[in-house]
């Protein structure tokens, strides 16, 4: 099942709440759906789901008035009670036959992948999108070089669904993410350790497009 059309996943914004700068979590949300982000995926995985809610009912609310998807990482239980638009899984959460248990035919599941293998057999397990990398070093994976662009495009170019980079992804090099025929770009500090997260997702997204590869070309 494709990605909801409604939907835009140039950016996927991913919530670190530890990175946020002031404000809170939800306030740096709403300035990056401000900024053009039309995707946000909930991933505090340290939070209980009691906790997790209080969280994903103002992103969900904050989601719906924007016309973006809310996407919850893993927690399934969450995403059904606020009415996300989908779970996002990987190798140690629950299986994608699980989550459209969960969650209905009509939900997004995307998939966390490491390897083109790995991206491969989510796709044929029925993940909508797969999430690829870390493309460049990151925090996130201390001591993790990358796969690099070369791997990514490969997984762009082959996969049947959309492929979307993560790891280390910022301004400086999200255009050469664009130009591999990547569908989009997952960001966590990129977009909320900015100190503005509106600027940060409207300058993100346009670099993005003006380098993105159209099938037609």
């Amino acid at each position: 099942m494709p990605i909801d059309p409604r939907f835009d996943f140039t950016l996927l914004a991913v919530t670190d709440r530890r990175v946020v700068r002031a404000g809170g979590i939800v306030r740096a949300v709403e300035r990056a759906l401000e900024g053009g982000a039309r995707a946000v995926m909930l991933r505090e995985r340290d939070l209980k789901d009691e906790e997790l809610l209080a969280l994903a009912r103002p992103m969900r609310d904050a989601t719906r008035r924007f016309g973006a998807a809310l996407i919850v990482n893993r927690a399934l239980d969450v995403a059904r009670v606020v009415g996300a638009d989908g779970a996002h899984l990987g190798k140690d959460g629950p299986t994608i036959e699980r989550a459209r248990e969960a969650l209905g035919a009509g939900a997004t599941i995307g998939y966390s992948a490491h390897d083109p293998a790995e991206a491969q057999a989510a796709f044929e397990a029925g993940a909508d999108y797969v999430v690829f990398g870390p493309v460049f070093p990151t925090p996130g994976k201390p001591g993790h070089a990358g796969v690099g662009l070369a791997a990514l495009a490969e997984v762009a170019r082959r996969a049947p669904g959309p492929v979307l980079a993560v790891g280390g992804i910022g301004l400086d090099n999200i255009a050469s993410i664009a130009a591999t025929g990547a569908a989009g770009a997952a960001a966590i500090r990129a977009i909320f350790a900015a100190e503005d997260p509106r600027e940060a997702a409207a300058e993100s997204i346009a670099r993005f497009r003006s380098n993105a590869v159209h099938e037609s070309e």
